[in-house]
């Protein structure tokens, strides 16, 4: 058991629905598997499923913690900043997939 650092400049949701729900409504969480610190009040780049940048958000909680189940989460609350432009996203897109996602672009 331990904590894993997200990058400064990263929050990737995995689900659809999260991501609908803070575009959508301007505030959301995600659930993350495993302990994660994620620094409140940071404002990072959200991405998609997909790996596609799509808005700025601004980190306004993060507790961690061992479920019921046993299962290490981490529940991460954000607010929308704004979203992105099309060429904001393409140009943030690909940089992330150089620094974090992968050395081949989308």
């Amino acid at each position: 058991m331990g904590f894993q650092t997200e990058f400064n400049s990263v929050c990737k949701f995995k689900s659809e629905q999260e991501l609908y729900e803070l575009l959508e409504y301007g505030r959301g969480k995600m659930v993350k598997q495993g302990l994660r610190v994620f620094p409140t009040g940071q404002k990072v780049i959200a991405y998609t499923p997909d790996n596609v940048a799509v808005a700025i958000v601004k980190i306004m909680g993060c507790i961690a913690e061992i479920n019921f189940q046993g299962q290490e989460v981490t529940e991460v609350e954000m607010e929308l900043i704004r979203k992105l432009n099309e060429e904001e996203s393409r140009i943030q897109t690909n940089l992330a997939y150089e620094m974090f996602f992968g050395e081949h672009n989308p």
